[in-house]
C-alpha cells in the first residue's frame, strides 16, 4: 500500500471528522485535532498535485458531513426532485473541496524553503479560500471554520476580528497542534504559533467568563412558530391548520406583546389576495403590531418578502429578499436548465422569485428600527450591516423546514447567533419549524422554541451593545493582513533565487 494511498484516505476520513466540531455536535477540538492532520498530510506531500488532491479530498469529507442537510429539499417532492439527491451532495462537495484544493496547491507552490513544506504557508492560503468561497458565485460561507466555536467563549472574538479573523484562528491552532509534535517546522513556528493561538483563543474563554449581564429594554417581543412541515405547508388542506396556529398563539395570553413575528412565507396567498388573512391577523393581535413572511408580486415578478402590520391594518414596512439562493428561489442558466425540465426548488413562478433592491432599515415604532433578514441572508456577515444609521435590532425570519431536523436548522440557529455577535446587536428569530429564538448581543439564546414544536414564546427584548470593531471595519483588515503576508512571501521567495 503506498504512503500516497495512505494520506489519500486520511485526507478523506479526517476531513469527515472534522466536521463534527460545526452544530448540532459542537466538538470544537474534533475539528483542531481534524485540522492538525490536515496540515501533517500536506507536509507530506512531493509534488502540487498530491497536495491539490490531498486538499480536495479533506474537502470533500469535510462538506459531506457538514452538509448532508442538502438532500432534505429534495424530497419535499421526490417524484419531482428525488432523482438529483444522489448527485446534489457529492457535487456540492466536489466543488467547494475545489476552493481547499487549491488553497493546498498553492500553499505548495509558495513554500520557499526547500526539503519540506511550511504548514504556516497554508494557513495563509486556506484563509483566502474561505474569503473567496465567501463571496464569489454569489457566495457560500456555511461550515466555514469559525462556526465550530459558537455557544463556546471564542465566538465573542467575532466582535473584533470578525468570522474570518477567527477561522484564521482557527486554522492556526490546528497547525499549532501539528508543529507541536513536527520536526519538519522551524522552532521559531513551534514556539510562537502555538502560544499565539492559546493566547487569542484563550482570551475568548476568559472573556466568556466575565460577561456583564445583559440589559432588557421595555419591549416585549412575542416570536411565533407554526411547525409545518415543507411537505405539507402549502397543501390547501393543511395550510389553513398552520395559519390557525399562528393566529392562536398571537391571540394567547392576558398581556399584549408590542411586536408579534411570525416566520418567512407565513400566508398561504400572495400579498395582494391577502386581505381577509390579514384581517384575520390584525384581529389577533388586538393591538399588537406584527411582523410576517409573504409572497409579494409586483407586475410580473414574484418577491420573498417580509411586512410589517400596524394595529389599523396598515402595512408600514415592506422589505423584498435581496439575496436569493441558487437552484433554491431562482435557477441560474435558466434557459438551459428548464429545456432540460429543471426547475428551483421555493419557485412561484417559471422566472422565480426576483430580488430586492438592497437591505435597508424598517421602522417598528417606538421598539426602534431592525435590520431584517430572510432566511439564508443570515449566512452572510455583510448583510448584517448597512451604510449609515445603526440598527437597534437584528430581525430573521426564515422556513427551515427545507432543512430537516438534524444538522441544518442549527447549523443555521448557529450563524445567526454569529451575526449577533458581530454587531453587538439583539437578534429575533422567527423559524417556521425551529429553532425560534430571542438571541442576546453576546450571541447568547434567552429563550426558544425547539424544533418540531408549535407554539411562542415572549421575550423582553436586549438592549443593543455599543458598535463593535467588526461593525466598524468589517472583513477588509482581515483581507489586506492575508494579502500583505502573501505579498510578501512571493517577494521573499524571489530575493532567495536571486542570492
Amino acid at each position: 500500500m503506498s504512503s500516497r494511498f495512505v494520506y489519500a484516505v486520511a485526507s478523506f476520513v479526517f476531513g469527515g471528522f472534522g466536521a463534527i466540531g460545526l452544530a448540532p455536535h459542537g466538538i470544537w477540538s474534533a475539528t483542531i485535532a481534524s485540522l492538525a492532520i490536515a496540515f501533517f498530510v500536506f507536509s507530506r506531500a512531493e509534488t502540487v498535485k498530491d497536495a491539490a488532491f490531498y486538499g480536495w479530498l479533506y474537502g470533500i469529507g469535510y462538506f459531506i458531513v457538514a452538509l448532508f442537510w442538502i438532500v432534505e429539499p429534495f424530497f419535499v417532492e421526490p417524484e419531482v426532485y428525488g432523482w438529483m439527491a444522489p448527485f446534489a451532495l457529492p457535487l456540492m462537495a466536489g466543488g467547494l473541496a475545489l476552493f481547499w484544493s487549491a488553497a493546498f496547491g498553492l500553499a505548495f507552490v509558495s513554500s520557499y524553503r526547500s526539503g519540506y513544506r511550511s504548514g504556516a504557508s497554508l494557513v495563509v492560503t486556506w484563509g483566502l479560500a474561505e474569503f473567496v468561497r465567501a463571496y464569489v458565485f454569489t457566495g457560500f460561507p456555511w461550515a466555514a471554520p469559525a462556526q465550530i466555536w459558537v455557544g463556546s467563549g471564542p465566538d465573542l472574538l467575532l466582535s473584533v476580528i470578525g468570522p474570518h479573523g477567527l477561522g484564521m484562528m482557527t486554522l492556526l491552532a490546528g497547525y499549532s497542534a501539528y508543529a507541536l509534535v513536527s520536526s519538519l517546522e522551524p522552532w521559531f513556528l513551534r514556539v510562537s504559533t502555538p502560544l499565539l493561538a492559546v493566547l487569542i483563543i484563550g482570551l475568548g474563554f476568559i472573556f466568556e467568563y466575565n460577561l456583564p449581564d445583559v440589559t432588557f429594554s421595555e419591549f416585549t417581543v412575542r416570536i411565533v412558530q407554526p411547525n409545518a412541515p415543507q411537505d405539507e405547508k402549502w397543501d390547501p388542506e393543511k395550510a389553513p391548520i398552520f395559519f390557525a396556529r399562528q393566529l392562536r398563539a398571537t391571540r394567547a395570553g392576558p398581556e399584549r406583546p408590542d411586536l408579534v413575528v411570525w416566520p418567512e412565507t407565513s400566508l398561504l396567498r400572495v400579498l395582494k389576495r391577502a386581505d381577509e388573512a390579514l384581517g384575520q391577523i390584525v384581529g389577533a393581535a388586538q393591538g399588537s403590531q406584527v411582523l410576517l413572511g409573504v409572497n409579494r408580486r409586483d407586475r410580473d415578478a414574484y418577491y420573498n418578502s417580509l411586512i410589517v402590520v400596524d394595529p389599523s391594518g396598515q402595512i408600514v414596512a415592506t422589505y423584498d429578499k435581496h439575496h436569493l439562493v441558487p437552484f433554491g428561489e431562482y435557477l441560474p442558466f435558466s434557459r438551459w436548465l428548464r429545456s432540460s425540465g429543471i426547475r428551483a426548488l421555493a419557485e412561484w413562478s417559471d422566472g422565480g422569485y426576483a430580488p430586492g433592491l438592497h437591505p435597508h432599515l424598517i421602522s417598528l415604532g417606538e421598539i426602534g428600527k431592525a435590520l431584517p433578514l430572510i432566511c439564508y441572508e443570515a449566512i452572510f456577515p455583510q448583510h448584517a450591516r448597512v451604510r449609515g444609521e445603526r440598527p437597534d435590532m437584528l430581525v430573521q425570519i426564515t422556513n427551515d423546514a427545507w432543512f430537516g431536523t438534524y444538522s441544518g436548522p442549527y447549523q443555521h440557529l448557529a450563524q445567526a447567533r454569529m451575526r449577533a455577535i458581530e454587531q453587538g446587536l439583539p437578534m429575533i428569530r422567527s423559524a417556521n419549524t425551529g429553532v425560534s429564538a430571542m438571541i442576546d448581543p453576546y450571541g447568547r439564546i434567552v429563550g426558544n422554541i425547539e424544533m418540531g414544536q408549535d407554539g411562542f414564546i415572549d421575550s423582553a427584548l436586549p438592549v443593543p451593545l455599543k458598535p463593535t470593531i467588526y461593525s466598524y471595519t468589517g472583513d477588509w483588515p482581515v483581507l489586506l493582513l492575508l494579502l500583505a503576508i502573501s505579498i510578501g512571501t512571493v517577494m521573499l521567495k524571489q530575493r532567495n533565487r536571486l542570492l
